[in-house]
């Protein structure tokens, strides 16, 4: 039975790029299918069809890779940057084109997955999948119960964001632990500053089922 799926549906499930992207180099002939240069809103089976992408075969599932890096602060969640700041894949030294899953600022450590796999990698960070992301924050001043309720309802930020229900669970003065379900920009310095909590120090330490535990940083 012929599994036929929009060709740039593959190259985003086979962590190429995103659809969109794949509309531009489709439309650009840099993707042919069995010897033949594809066109906009042409179709394959994944499973049988030669795909290429710069005359290079697609990765298949046996290609996938999957990394977890505990980033260190000083380098963007980036492939290239524009400002020739380092980058996280300078950490990661494998053969194939591997992506980022989420992000985490310049000034943040913690769990870092990559991976090549498209279809896990649009799971993880997809809003609606919710996956759970923990943080550990060193912040200025002592979060309160009437912070946790803040959190636990939803916050609005300053500039109208809103951010979905979240965990907020003090450890002591001055430290805390998050769990979100989104990927907002900058979403949990910009929480708990919203509560008169600055942070000074931010380390995601879980995703889902996956935890840092003791992998040492770089």
């Amino acid at each position: 039975m012929s599994l036929l799926q929009r060709l740039q549906k593959i190259l985003a499930a086979r962590g190429i790029c995103s659809r969109r992207k794949a509309e531009e180099m489709i439309t650009a002939g840099r993707v042919s299918v069995n010897g033949a240069v594809a066109n906009l809103g042409d179709s394959a089976d994944p499973e049988t069809d030669e795909i290429r992408l710069d005359g290079d075969l697609l990765p298949t599932a046996s290609d996938y890779v999957y990394i977890l890096l505990h980033k260190p602060r000083g380098f963007v969640t980036t492939a290239s940057d524009e400002k020739g700041r380092p980058n996280v894949i300078q950490l990661v030294d494998v053969p194939q084109r591997v992506y980022p899953v989420g992000r985490l600022d310049m000034d943040s450590e913690g769990l870092l997955l990559f991976t090549n796999d498209g279809d896990l990698l649009h799971r993880l960070i997809s809003p609606k999948k919710e996956v759970p992301k923990v943080y550990y924050a060193r912040h200025e001043g002592a979060a309160t119960q009437e912070d946790v309720q803040a959190f636990a309802d939803g916050l609005t930020l300053r500039d109208g964001t809103v951010c979905l229900p979240a965990k907020l669970e003090p450890l002591g003065p001055g430290e805390s632990l998050i769990t979100v379900c989104e990927g907002k920009y900058h979403q949990v310095r910009r929480m708990l500053a919203s509560r008169g909590l600055p942070v000074t120090y931010l380390e995601r330490r879980q995703e889902g089922a996956l935890t840092l535990c003791n992998l040492p940083r770089g």
